[in-house]
């Protein structure tokens, strides 16, 4: 049988922090920017915990963790 992969998008998209937990990007700020406000584009910046109902299907894209 042959190995598993990990899902190469997600690999780029989340980091796995010591402690396990998986920091993603806020979305909303790669477009369309002129429109928003900055106090809108301000809280959209910085890295933001994997929502817990999502973190198996993550850990399992990443190669079980």
């Amino acid at each position: 049988m042959p190995k598993n992969k990990s899902h190469s998008g997600t690999k780029k998209r989340i980091k796995v922090t010591g402690s396990g937990k998986l920091l993603r990007e806020k979305a909303g700020k790669r477009h369309l920017l002129e429109k928003k406000s900055s106090h809108k584009t301000r809280q959209l910046s910085g890295n933001e915990a994997v929502a817990p109902q999502d973190t198996g299907r993550v850990k399992r894209l990443l190669g079980g963790l």
